[in-house]
Order: structure tokens, then sequence, then C-alpha cells
């Protein structure tokens, strides 16, 4: 149970750290200093959890795949605002620079959760193999 959480955390910083630094080559209006990188992923990681889970429990009452995609995306904007205006050396610029970094964190952060899900799976699939065969 731990090795699954221990996962879940490392692949979700991951995700976020993966996003922040594509969105900072690629748009011209992000800026982040190297040693705001891992300050930025974290805060930024818990405040997406926050809100995501208060969303969740507050907010929605009968969640679908399509609605879970909105809230992850709408608690990714309001995290990068949040982040953005806490922490010293992340700074963006412009509307759609928050457009453009939203999407690109959304996606890295849902693929790393789907490599992460993947790599749980198979290390159940090794476990349950591991028991019949010896």
């Amino acid at each position: 149970m731990l090795a699954r959480w221990g996962i879940r955390i490392g692949m979700g910083l991951a995700g976020v750290a993966l996003g922040i630094l594509v969105s900072d080559a690629v748009l011209e209006g992000l800026s982040i200093s190297a040693a705001a990188l891992v300050e930025t992923t974290i805060v930024f990681w818990l405040i997406h959890l926050a809100v995501q889970f208060m969303a969740l429990r507050v907010l929605i009452r009968q969640p679908s795949v399509a609605l879970a995609g909105l809230l992850a995306i709408a608690s990714t904007i309001v995290s990068l605002i949040v982040v953005n205006l806490i922490v010293s050396g992340l700074h963006i610029h412009g509307i759609s620079t928050y457009f453009w970094a939203t999407l690109i964190i959304w996606v890295t952060t849902a693929l790393s959760d789907t490599m992460g899900q993947r790599m749980i799976r198979d290390r159940r699939m090794d476990r349950r193999e591991e028991r019949r065969n010896g």
C-alpha cells in the first residue's frame, strides 16, 4: 500500500514539474528560476489536491468523466494562479500564458497519473504472478 502511495505521489510531482518545465521552455510569458522549481512543484501539487478534494466533496454530488476532466482543468488554473502569487521565482504574464500553461500542466499531470496507474497495475500483476509460481 505504501508503494502505491509513493508511486502516486512521485508521478504526480513529476507530472507537475515536467509541465512547469515545458511551459517555461515554450511560453515566453512564463519564467521560473531553478531554485523556485522545487517549491513551485510542491506548492502547486498540494494546492491542486486541496482544490480537487474540496470541489469533489462540496460541489459535485455525482461526478462523471467529463466533469472530472473539467474539474482537473479548473483546479489546475486555480493552483497556477495561487502559486504565481506566493512563489517568488515564478512569473506568469498574460491571460494566454495562463491558458497555455494550464493546458500543458494538465496534460503532463494526466499522462503522469496514467503512467502511475499503469505502474501500480503492473506491480500488482507481478505480485500475483509470483504468488502463483512460488
